[in-house]
């Protein structure tokens, strides 16, 4: 009688907690779902009606969505890649025992702790920039002609700062895991004769595969939403060179004026979030049952 009287009070206790998370999640999502299938435009909000399927047609066939579907892509996978791969390598290296490994670790991982905005105006003022740029002033000790990154590779510049963003977090997962590799059987493999190359396939690498597999699934979640990155470096151009779907929908939104596309834009990001986040959990799902 007591647990069942407890289990009541705190499910009494639970549920403004519930009802207010759930208010909080349902009200945007219901607005957006509206809007979405409204003809509304912040310069004439009198003209407003039902569009129907109009918003998504639109979007969906507008040409700057594939260059911004396509760009999506190319940050993701690419972001991933540098991590995955940079974050393994420096695990290694931070792993070992060297002299000072415990401020090697914290330059390591800080970078993961500055917003994403001061990032952005970091690498755009003192490593991008063709005048006063780090990289302009190694260009220059070369005597090679600088580069003006963000107005000639914006893509590849965006991965740089999302990528160097990122790289930390991956690191310390990794490094986690590698801590937590038995050494007994890394001392058996080297007398057994096997040489470092294949300790790293075919016991480090296999150790790390749920620990990548967490990275990925985490880092894609955030790295489809990337925004800030773009808004302060190129503004999603030149053009549309650096536009994922989540600045086209703002673009669409707070510069166009069209709520009605943009909530189209949104609902259409969530759908394919949530597709990427379904088959990647069935992977990470898969992979922590072995």
């Amino acid at each position: 009688m007591a647990t069942a009287n407890t289990r009541s009070l705190s499910r009494a206790m639970l549920t403004p907690s519930v009802i207010i998370l759930f208010i909080w999640m349902a009200v945007p999502l219901a607005l957006t779902l509206w809007y979405s299938f409204q003809t509304y435009n912040l310069l004439n909000p009198l003209n407003s009606g039902f569009a129907g399927w109009t918003n998504y047609y639109y979007f969906l066939t507008d040409p700057s969505f594939f260059t911004a579907f396509g760009n999506t892509l190319v940050l993701t996978i690419s972001v991933l890649a540098i991590t995955v791969i940079g974050g393994i390598f420096l695990g290694l290296l931070v792993d070992l025992p060297i002299f000072g490994r415990g401020i090697v670790r914290i330059l390591v991982i800080s970078p993961f702790f500055v917003m994403p905005t001061v990032s952005a105006l970091v690498w755009k003022n003192m490593m991008f920039d063709p005048n006063y740029g780090i990289f302009a002033w190694i260009a220059s000790v070369f005597g090679a002609q600088p580069v003006a990154w963000l107005q000639n590779y914006p893509l590849f510049s965006i991965i740089v700062i999302v990528s160097w963003e990122w790289l930390p977090f991956a690191t310390l997962i990794l490094l986690t895991a590698l801590q937590s590799l038995d050494e007994e059987q890394k001392e058996a493999a080297g007398m057994d004769g096997a040489r470092s190359i294949s300790l790293f396939f075919y016991i480090v690498l296999p150790h790390l595969a749920r620990a990548i597999t967490v990275v990925i699934l985490i880092e894609t979640i955030f790295l489809l939403s990337v925004f800030a990155e773009i808004l302060v470096t190129t503004s999603g151009g030149p053009g549309y060179a650096s536009t994922n779907i989540t600045y086209l929908i703002y673009h669409q939104a707070l510069l166009d004026y069209d709520v009605g596309g943009a909530s189209a834009g949104g609902v259409i990001a969530v759908i394919l979030a949530n597709i990427v986040a379904i088959f990647l959990v069935r992977i990470v799902g898969k992979n922590l049952e072995r």
